[in-house]
């Protein structure tokens, strides 16, 4: 199999790069959590306190929706707000979920990035170049933010990964 970073053929080339990362770790997350059960979603780690796999699967759908509706110009819409938030919950913690199974979470992601993939489409190389506000009125170019949606994920994949082999020691 070849890997590359080339978009789809109805994408921009520089676009395309930027989407193939995000879809290279969709597939990814995908893949590092093939298999798990319900308790090892909801695992906090050794002494529970650290987030869950299931916590750190919904938080990156978070972030990613609100990236593509950054992309679009548009504000959240409510429903997704609430079906997908909050980022943070009263204590500033990634707001606790509890018995909602892989498949759900990862069936919700695919939608976020169907929806990304859609805007990827109709993005030129130029709208790259277009900034958008973000946390507390940051700026960044859609350009950074594609990327930062694919560094994101790989970070959490590790904790991801983390957590998976402390189940696996302390668990199983």
């Amino acid at each position: 199999m070849l890997l590359d970073l080339k978009g789809e053929s109805n994408m921009d080339p520089i676009v395309g790069m930027f989407y193939s990362t995000v879809k290279e770790n969709f597939q990814r997350l995908n893949a590092i959590t093939s298999g798990m059960v319900q308790e090892e979603v909801d695992y906090h780690g050794p002494d529970g306190k650290f987030n869950s796999i299931g916590q750190l699967i919904r938080h990156l759908n978070y972030v990613d929706l609100l990236w593509v509706f950054r992309i679009k110009g548009e504000p959240l819409r409510d429903a997704l707000e609430e079906k997908y938030g909050p980022m943070l919950d009263r204590d500033d913690r990634l707001p606790q979920i509890k018995d909602v199974p892989l498949e759900e979470l990862l069936h919700d992601y695919k939608k976020v990035f169907d929806m990304f993939k859609s805007e990827c489409i109709y993005l030129t190389d130029q709208d790259l170049d277009r900034i958008v506000v973000y946390e507390d009125g940051k700026k960044a170019t859609i350009r950074w933010g594609i990327w930062h949606m694919a560094d994101h994920s790989r970070y959490h994949q590790a904790h991801i990964n983390q957590l998976r082999k402390w189940f696996k020691e302390c668990v199983e």
